[in-house]
């Protein structure tokens, strides 16, 4: 705008000159514009205005402080004073309307909250003028800098391409291939059950177990359970997944009601079963296996749900009274070999064992007797065997050892006989460290001679070795074994007797 400069009052010399030493700056003024052509810079348009105005307003030259600021009076073409607020609010309505012809193509993208005008130190006039509201002479860096904390530009739109990513109008094969990828997804655009059952079906097609948990999660969220269960009926795999997510995620009364809906009323047992493993005090856990009973399992894990209930509720009774033995200190099996743990909540093998060890001989009548223990619980002779042995063998108890093995037939003879086979009663007998005269009688008991001759060499029983070469009726055996015994042991001197015996017919 053509700027003209008129003067009232009193001609000053001094103005002349200073209006000559300031011709540059008002070149600069004339031939430079606010307005520049459109780009796609992201440049603030509404900042470089701004940059515009300063070239504008340092362009005018400021009176001195000794002069008088109503000798010179700036108007514009019409006639108006410059920075009377008439033409202030002119040339703000312009440069508003080149910003929105500059913007009409564009979308307006708002980022940020608008700010309020309040708190400003400058009025229209005062920021061409270079004064503040206070009289004081800020300079332009003071005022930019202010402004532009206070002004903040609209975003250009984006080109299309990069929006892509924020569509969320995928169709299921779409929104499946994003989330493989662990791109961006939205699946709040799927309303209608129609689309979230064809969601699911394609996220179980993908093979992805990730993305069939994370649909399932979202029709929870936007389904009801009766729905969701009446459709999960044909999808077996979405149902494995989402009966697993449940048990992960610890929602029991919903996996619950899933399976009752589902009629798998033995694994919805099963399941309140293992509350069980939660309860910290026996007598409560006893009440609670109690009235698992009543539960629909199937016929083995009913009754092993029962065998749980017996063994518990005799574990209880076993443990007060032990307990009570022991602080007393009237049983010479408590004095000399302490309880190192309590006997509640321990498998029935290792109740047995307990049994074996510290109650060995009582009535089959007590609950604690392993008599009784065998009987309830109906264990195998062979797994009996196995546990008396290690407890009795465990204390030395020899001839409690030896009365497992010994029966009487209907005449009244006795004899040995193991449902375990004697090569290993002499393994367990060795690992308690049983006496060689304990071992030697149970070697002539295993019947296989090599293994006979094996276990004899390995556990030092020499006389096994040599009465058993002395049934084979083998000399040269015989020779070369007595080059590993010592020399004038008895041992050797058995030897020696044997080999100069003439009732023995030897075959070699």
């Amino acid at each position: 705008m053509t700027i003209l400069r008129c003067f009232a009052g009193k001609w000053k010399p001094g103005s002349y000159l200073k209006m000559i030493r300031s011709k540059p700056d008002e070149d600069e003024y004339w031939n430079s514009s606010k307005f520049r052509a459109f780009t796609f810079d992201d440049e603030d348009d509404e900042f470089s205005s701004l940059k515009e105005s300063k070239r504008a307003v340092n362009s005018i030259p400021l009176l001195d402080d000794d002069e008088d600021e109503d000798e010179v009076e700036k108007v514009s073409w019409s006639g108006e004073p410059v920075g009377s607020i008439s033409w202030s609010i002119k040339e703000t309505a312009s440069s508003t309307q080149s910003v929105v012809r500059d913007q009409a193509s564009f979308p307006k993208i708002e980022t940020t909250p608008s700010l309020t005008k309040q708190g400003s130190g400058y009025s229209l006039s005062s920021l061409f003028k270079g004064r503040s509201k206070t009289g004081s002479f800020p300079s332009f860096s003071e005022s930019l800098s202010e402004v532009s904390t206070r002004s903040f530009a609209p975003e250009l739109r984006k080109p299309k391409s990069e929006y892509k990513d924020y569509v969320s109008d995928w169709t299921p094969e779409e929104t499946v291939r994003r989330m493989r990828r662990g791109k961006v997804y939205s699946l709040e655009s799927f309303r209608s059950l129609k689309d979230k059952l064809l969601l699911l079906d394609e996220a179980v097609s993908a093979l992805d177990g990730n993305v069939i948990t994370a649909v399932l999660i979202y029709l929870k969220k936007s389904l009801s359970k009766e729905i969701l269960s009446r459709e999960l009926m044909s999808r077996e795999t979405a149902l494995r997944h989402y009966i697993h997510y449940l048990k992960e995620v610890g929602e029991q009364k919903l996996l619950l009601d899933l399976l009752k809906s589902l009629g798998r009323t033995e694994e919805m047992a099963l399941l309140q079963y293992r509350d069980h493993l939660n309860i910290k005090d026996e007598v409560r856990r006893k009440d609670f296996l109690k009235n698992c009973i009543s539960l629909p399992f199937a016929p083995d894990d009913a009754t092993h749900v029962q065998d749980h209930y017996t063994l518990l509720e005799r574990q209880i009774i076993i443990e007060v009274n032990d307990k009570h033995m022991e602080s007393k200190g009237q049983t010479d099996i408590f004095k000399k070999y302490p309880r190192k743990a309590s006997i509640l909540n321990m498998p029935i093998i290792t109740t047995l064992y307990y049994s074996c060890f510290y109650h060995y001989g009582e009535s089959e009548g007590t609950y604690s007797s392993p008599a009784n223990i065998r009987q309830t619980f109906k264990i195998s002779e062979k797994q009996y065997f196995l546990t008396a042995l290690g407890a009795r063998a465990k204390l030395k108890a020899w001839l409690d050892v030896d009365s497992l093995f010994t029966t009487k037939n209907w005449l009244g003879y006795t004899k040995k006989r193991s449902p375990i086979g004697f090569h290993r009663v002499v393994d367990i007998l060795q690992k308690n460290n049983a006496p060689v005269k304990v071992l030697q009688d149970y070697l002539y008991l295993v019947e296989d001679t090599e293994l006979r001759i094996g276990l004899a060499q390995k556990h030092k029983c020499h006389d096994i070795i040599i009465d058993t070469y002395k049934d084979l009726k083998d000399r040269q055996q015989l020779i070369v074994y007595r080059g590993k015994v010592e020399r004038g042991s008895p041992e050797d001197k058995k030897i020696e007797a044997l080999l100069n015996s003439t009732q023995i017919r030897w075959k070699n």
